[in-house]
C-alpha cells in the first residue's frame, strides 16, 4: 500500500475504527516510520506531534490497539486502521476520544461476548449451558424463541416484542457461534444478495 507522505508534509491522519462494534475510537498522525513499525508489529503507533517522536499506543498505559485491518483512502493521504483495543482508548479511561453514543452496534460486541465464552467456558455462563447441550438443542432453542416472536408481535406488547427479538438474536448468535459462522458471513450473503437484485 504506497501511501503519499510526501502530500501531507510527512505526516497523515489515522482514523482508528474498533473492529467489532465499529466505533471510531481515535484520530492520530503517523509518518512514515510509524506506519512501517505498524505494520512490523501490529500495533498502532503514531507519530506524536507533542512529544516529538514515535508513540506505540498504550506503551505506558497497556490499553494497546492490535491491528485487525488496514485501509488507505483513494487520495493515498489518509489511513483507516480497524483494531481491536484493549482496555479504554481514550486517555481520560473512556472507550473512544469521541463523546459519541456507544452500543449502536452491541450486537457485534455481543458476537466477541460469546466468543469469548467458547473461548474460556465457565460453569455460571449461559452460553456455556447451551453449549454443553449440543448443536440439537441451540438450534431448537431459536425455533422456540423465533415462535415466541411471532407470538409477541402478534398479540403482546411492544415491549414483549422487542425481548422476545432480542432472545431470538442472541440464540442465533450462539447457533451461528456453534457453526463456525459469524455475523460477517451473514452481512457478506445479504450484501451479495442485495447486489445482485
Amino acid at each position: 500500500m504506497n501511501i503519499d507522505f510526501e502530500k501531507t508534509q510527512g505526516l497523515v491522519p489515522v482514523i482508528i475504527q474498533d473492529v467489532q462494534s465499529l466505533e471510531v475510537l481515535m484520530l492520530g498522525y503517523m509518518n512514515e516510520e510509524a506506519w512501517t513499525k505498524t505494520q512490523a508489529e501490529g500495533k498502532v503507533t503514531f507519530f506524536s506531534r507533542s512529544k516529538n517522536r514515535l508513540w506505540t499506543k498504550g506503551e505506558e498505559s497497556g490499553n494497546f490497539l492490535y491491528v485487525k485491518e488496514t485501509h488507505i483512502d483513494c487520495d493515498k493521504d489518509t489511513i483507516l486502521i480497524k483494531a481491536s483495543p484493549v482496555g479504554p482508548t481514550c486517555h481520560t479511561g473512556s472507550r473512544s476520544c469521541f463523546n459519541t453514543n456507544y452500543n449502536q452496534n452491541f450486537i457485534f460486541q455481543l458476537e466477541q461476548i460469546i466468543e469469548e465464552r467458547y473461548a474460556n467456558p465457565s460453569e455460571a455462563s449461559y452460553v456455556n449451558k447451551l453449549r454443553q447441550k449440543g448443536l440439537n438443542k441451540i438450534a431448537q432453542k431459536v425455533g422456540e424463541e423465533g415462535v415466541e416472536t411471532v407470538i409477541a408481535a402478534l398479540a403482546e406488547t411492544d415491549v414483549d416484542f422487542v425481548n422476545e427479538s432480542s432472545d431470538l438474536i442472541f440464540h442465533l448468535l450462539v447457533l451461528l457461534r456453534e457453526k463456525g459462522k459469524t455475523l460477517a458471513d451473514i452481512g457478506l450473503n445479504l450484501e451479495g444478495r442485495h447486489s445482485k437484485s
